[in-house]
This record gives C-alpha cells, sequence and structure tokens, in this order.
C-alpha cells in the first residue's frame, strides 16, 4: 500500500511564491508517474500538472504554464510543485497523485494524498 503525505501548503498574498512537497511512502522501490490537482471551493477537482519517473515528458495545464513548475526526486519518491506569481484563483486545496505507471499526464491515478490547502489573498 502506497502512502502519499503532502506539505509546503500555507496562505500567501498575490504574486507571491509557495512549494509543496509530496513523497509516497510504501513504495518498496517502485518507480511512479506523479501528478498535482486541485480542488477549489464548489468547484470539481482539476489537473495542475504531471510528471514521468524519469523527468520528462510533463504536462501542465493551461491555467498554470509559465508560473508552476513540476520536478521530482526519484530516488526519494518525491514530487514537488512550485508555483510563483499566485492569483486568488489559485486557491485550492492541491493534492498529489502517483501511479505505478511512466507518465499519466491528465488521467486515472491510483494514489492519492488528503491534500494541502493553499490560500491565495488579494
Amino acid at each position: 500500500q502506497v502512502h502519499m503525505v503532502e506539505s509546503g501548503g500555507g496562505l500567501v498574498q498575490a504574486g507571491g511564491s509557495l512549494k509543496l512537497s509530496c513523497e509516497a511512502f510504501g513504495s518498496a522501490g517502485g518507480r511512479f508517474g506523479m501528478a498535482w490537482f486541485r480542488q477549489a471551493p464548489g468547484k470539481e477537482r482539476e489537473f495542475v500538472a504531471a510528471m514521468s519517473w524519469s523527468h520528462y515528458p510533463t504536462e501542465y495545464a493551461d491555467a498554470v504554464k509559465g508560473r508552476f513548475t513540476i520536478s521530482r526526486d526519484v530516488d526519494k519518491n518525491t514530487v514537488y510543485l512550485e508555483m510563483n506569481s499566485l492569483k486568488p484563483e489559485d486557491t485550492a486545496v492541491y493534492f498529489c497523485a502517483a501511479d505505478q505507471v511512466f507518465f499519466l499526464g491528465n488521467r486515472h491515478y491510483t494514489y492519492w494524498g488528503q491534500g494541502t490547502q493553499v490560500t491565495v489573498s488579494s
């Protein structure tokens, strides 16, 4: 059983930056395609970014291109999301996701974290 744990959320002013982290525990050395999704109040969960287990390819939602960067430490089974130029509309609970495939992009993942809140004030 793989357990995903996110960290790094918080409150930031518009234009600021945050970096989220997510580690996959219990992976037993397996390689995972990993991703970030988010869910704002009253809205459906949406895709943010994804990366293969070899760092390439990557995929981003149009809303975050040029502002967010996904990266990972393969040996630690940890994925990061660096968020710059944050906007109030980026406010959401951010979830990391993983699956034991090379790359899934914006598709269904097997393993999910509990989420970390990101709030951007105007």
